[in-house]
Order: structure tokens, then C-alpha cells, then sequence
């Protein structure tokens, strides 16, 4: 078996190294990774310049590919043309901080996983739920490594992207596993005004992620912080198939013919 394993905190980002070495006992990993951190980039991919790669070593050993682009590029270029056999599963991690909520679609980490799916490839996004980079990434490694098996066994699982989330507790304090739907939380947005030294204004994006007071452990956001490890199927159909219907009756004679 064979992984790609990308991330959008960049090639030297603890939580890839940690995950990547954590799996390499299930599989041959190949890692992906943007050259620096592309953090809440979505799933923006490079049209206006080239896309810059360097083999990156560490103590003469090849680590991965660093590219100058966006994780779903990674994702891509990894798949296409830089590792020159079929890949079997994709996994994208260990991001600090998690991806719940309405904040899923700003994701990097998420996006290389969709990516994947787009291609056709078996996707897993793992996230921690912690905003400390130096935090103990082993838990979450090692239930990634649990799940990879299932995932690859699992026909039905194979067609499915999951995107994981992991609390920041030690393994004996999970309060479990809970299959969960994508929540409604999001990120209550405040800006930090600051003056350059020539008294120019500028602006640090900061704020707290908002839990909706009527969802409960179904939601992701939810249970994450009841101490549960999160997995939320996702798909990149962002279509509300249940309003075509009624898009469609209240426009009327504007879509007839």
C-alpha cells in the first residue's frame, strides 16, 4: 500500500512528521507538503505561476517534496507527477487546530483530503484539537493508523472522505469515538487593529469559535469538545439537492423553456 501524506502547516510542521512516521509501519508514505504553512487557504490551487518543488532531507535522508503552492496542489502534482506509481490512500494531518464546523471550508488540511476524492483516491483529514504546536501529536497519530486498515478493508469506506478530529487528551481520557454530521460552529470573527512604524493601520484576523446552543453530540464541533474523537463523512458536492425543487418553483417562468 501506498500513501500520500500532505498537510497545510508546511514539510517540517510536527504533526506530518509525527503521522508520517506513525503510518510508515502500515504503508510506503511519500509526503507532499507545501514549502511554508498554508493555513484557511480553502481550496485554492496555483493558475498564475509555476509551481516550484525541491526534494527536502533531513540528516542525508529524503524526507518529501516541498511545494511552493497550496495543499490541494499537493495533492495533485503528488498524484500526476511526482510519485510515479499509483496511490492508494491519501492523508492529510496531523493540522493544529481543528476543523469543525463552518470552518471546514476554509481548510487546507480538508481540501487536500476532497482533493483526493475528486481523484478518485481514499481520503483521511486528521486535525487536533489544539492551537499549541508543540502539543503531544501521538494519540491522534496512532488512531489514524488504526483507522487506515478499516478504511482500505471497507469497499464503502473507500468511496468516502473522512475528515478526523482528535481532543488534545491522552488516549485513556477519549471519551470515545462518535460518527458526527458537520456542524454549524463557526469562527466569531474580531480584528486586532495595529500601526506600522509610519502609522499605516493594519489588521490581525482573531476571534473564537462559536458553538450553536441547540446541536448536541451529532454535530462535530460538539462532541469534539465533550472529548470524543470526531469523524464526519464529507463530500465536495456543496449543492442543497433538498431547495432544487423549490428553487426551481419559485422562479417560476424564468426557468421554463
Amino acid at each position: 500500500m501506498r500513501i500520500l501524506v500532505t498537510n497545510d502547516d508546511g514539510i517540517y510542521a510536527e504533526g506530518l512528521g509525527v503521522l508520517t512516521r506513525e503510518i510508515s509501519e502500515l504503508a510506503e508514505c511519500v509526503v507532499v507538503a507545501p514549502e511554508t504553512e498554508q493555513s484557511a487557504v480553502g481550496h485554492a490551487i496555483t493558475l498564475y505561476r509555476p509551481i516550484m518543488i525541491r526534494e527536502v532531507r533531513k540528516k542525508g535522508e529524503f524526507l518529501g517534496y516541498a511545494v511552493r503552492g497550496t495543499p490541494a496542489d499537493c495533492v495533485k502534482i503528488g498524484v500526476k507527477e511526482l510519485v510515479g506509481k499509483p496511490i492508494d490512500m491519501v492523508v492529510s494531518g496531523i493540522n493544529v487546530g481543528a476543523n469543525v464546523g463552518i470552518n471546514v471550508l476554509y481548510s487546507g488540511t480538508v481540501s487536500a483530503a476532497t482533493e483526493a476524492s475528486i481523484l478518485n483516491i481514499p481520503a483521511v483529514a486528521v486535525s487536533l484539537d489544539t492551537r499549541d504546536s508543540s502539543a503531544d501529536f501521538g494519540p491522534a497519530a496512532r488512531f489514524v493508523k488504526k483507522l487506515i486498515p478499516l478504511v482500505m478493508n471497507s469497499p464503502f469506506l473507500k468511496r468516502i472522505t473522512l475528515n478526523v478530529n482528535v481532543p488534545a487528551l491522552r488516549e485513556e481520557d477519549f471519551k470515545g469515538v462518535a460518527v458526527t454530521r458537520q456542524g454549524a460552529a463557526r469562527l466569531v470573527e474580531e480584528f486586532d487593529r495595529r500601526f506600522d512604524p509610519r502609522g499605516n493601520a493594519y489588521y490581525w484576523l482573531a476571534g473564537e469559535t462559536l458553538l450553536p446552543e441547540t446541536e448536541g453530540l451529532e454535530s462535530d464541533a460538539c462532541a469534539l469538545r465533550r472529548g470524543f474523537i470526531t469523524i464526519t463523512p464529507i463530500k465536495f458536492d456543496l449543492t442543497r439537492h433538498s431547495a432544487v425543487k423549490g428553487v426551481r418553483a419559485a422562479l417560476g417562468d424564468l426557468v421554463k423553456g
